[in-house]
């Protein structure tokens, strides 16, 4: 039996691929913007407009609304006044609505109802990417490895698109977060995004994670 997965919101593909190397393999990507390198089936159109239309023509569906209204990294440019779309809780009205098995994926804060928590240490990544999970069925929470003695910058990352950490060597600063594109690409698993792609997806990892308890169930 063909599963139909829709992946809203989908960026360059990190969640798709999860979902792929899970078991999943037909595989359709919406996102308002053009997407060159998602790997599957992708449909450039705006993502809650599309799951009200063709949500119910779908078995399972992903959805991983826009970050920086609830992220630590937005914080600043919130209180200068700046402000995000808020769509997680629209996207849950459409999910109940349509009634087909769901993930939502989103930051730590972000407004997620008994959500699940995983890490990029869980997989043996090296990075952190701390990424909550609201799903409409049940997923078991994975133990939690300690961060102790593993430090950004040394053999560990930040994959984001804003400043760094910053160490000093006598009077010479470093930025020692950031890493190689290369880097980047070995720490998250994910070899065919482009930098700017990467500080916007998730290790596959973690939806792989999550699909193989649900491709389980179905």
């Amino acid at each position: 039996m063909t599963i139909k997965l829709l992946d809203l919101f989908c960026g360059a593909g990190g969640a798709a691929m999860g979902y792929y190397q899970a078991g999943f393999t037909d595989i359709t990507g919406i996102d308002i913007n053009p997407q060159k390198h998602y790997p599957f089936k992708f449909i450039q159109a705006d993502a809650l407009e599309y799951l009200a239309e063709h949500g119910s023509e779908y078995d399972v569906i992903h959805a991983s609304p826009p970050c920086q209204a609830y992220s630590l990294a937005s914080v600043r440019h919130r209180n200068e006044g700046k402000e995000y779309p808020k769509l997680i809780e629209p996207t849950r009205e459409l999910l109940i609505k349509i009634g087909k098995p769901y993930i939502i994926e989103n930051v730590p804060g972000a407004p997620l109802i008994n959500p699940i928590t995983l890490c990029g240490l869980m997989f043996d990544l090296h990075v952190f990417r701390h990424r909550k999970f609201e799903t409409s069925f049940m997923v078991l929470q994975p133990s939690h490895p300690s961060h102790k003695g593993k430090r950004i910058g040394e053999g560990y990352y930040s994959i984001a698109g804003g400043a760094g950490r910053w160490k000093s060597w006598g009077t010479v600063k470093k930025d020692v977060s950031k890493g190689t594109a290369a880097q980047w690409k070995e720490a998250m698993d994910i070899d065919w995004m482009t930098r700017k792609e990467l500080t916007q997806a998730i290790p596959p990892a973690y939806t792989k994670y999550i699909g193989e308890q649900l491709i389980g169930m179905l």
